[in-house]
């Protein structure tokens, strides 16, 4: 999880940088970059948090969650 919440901090830090950039009315292309970047970091963060679970919630036979639940939230990110 630390790795997940490092990128998830990073990606703050990037999105803080968009908003900057919009305010300053920088380069759109620049900005465009940047927002990417912002976008794949979520969404890195994202993949590991539910591999992560997916793992610990399927060893768990007693887990609420379903499979399909499961396959649903992983999906939801791609």
């Amino acid at each position: 999880m630390r790795s997940a919440i490092n990128r998830l901090k990073r990606a703050q830090g990037q999105l803080n940088a968009v908003v900057r950039m919009l305010e300053e009315g920088q380069d759109c292309k620049a900005i465009i970059t940047q927002l990417s970047a912002v976008s794949s970091a979520v969404d890195k963060a994202g993949f590991s948090i539910i591999a992560t679970n997916l793992q610990a919630c399927m060893a768990k036979p007693d887990s609420d969650l379903e499979v399909a639940e499961l396959e649903k939230m992983f999906i939801s990110l791609t």
